[in-house]
């Protein structure tokens, strides 16, 4: 999350590529043995950050300006639109396969600790992470829940938030 400007060696932007463009392709490579499956289900981790986002279709790769958050942002926005998508694209076809966004919240991980520099760290990190932020344990029950519980996303529609996957039976919320 957030570090300086970087390209993969296909020439993405590090963070779209990583958080967005392996997943989409991972996915796409799956989706008919997924067919197969009992109850199968694509989860896409997604974030509250999509909210600051803008696809910025014309400059994915930062070189006319580059803003570490903003990048990752986007990656997050990219995330949301294909679980979306995903989600319209396979009902309509009336395939067996779900698609599910998940996003963990807020929660106390070596993100906001290791990779953003300067304030961002202080007040991520040193601040936020002991005063706001969740435990991991506590993060991770969206992505369980959207992955295991065989209502997910059936009332709901494809989004999984920390606080509809703590209401569910068996999910419980951990002691902060």
């Amino acid at each position: 999350m957030a570090p300086p400007r970087s390209l993969s060696a296909q020439g993405h932007e590090l963070q779209f590529a990583c958080n967005h463009l392996g997943h989409f392709a991972l996915t796409g490579l799956l989706l008919d043995l997924l067919a197969a499956g009992r109850d199968p289900r694509v989860v896409t981790v997604s974030s509250v950050n999509p909210r600051r986002a803008v696809l910025r279709f014309d400059d994915l790769t930062g070189e006319r300006g580059y803003a570490p958050m903003a990048f990752y942002n986007q990656s997050k926005l990219a995330d949301a639109v294909f679980g979306w998508e995903l989600h319209r694209w396979l009902a309509e076809a009336g395939s067996p396969v779900r698609s599910l966004l998940a996003h963990p919240g807020y929660t106390a991980t070596n993100l906001q600790t290791s990779t953003p520099t300067g304030l961002w760290r202080v007040v991520l990190g040193r601040v936020g992470n002991p005063l706001l932020a969740q435990p991991p344990a506590r993060g991770a029950l969206p992505q369980l829940y959207a992955a295991t519980d065989p209502a997910a996303g059936s009332s709901s529609g494809p989004a999984v938030s920390p606080d509809s996957a703590a209401r569910r039976p068996g999910c419980g919320r951990p002691p902060r």
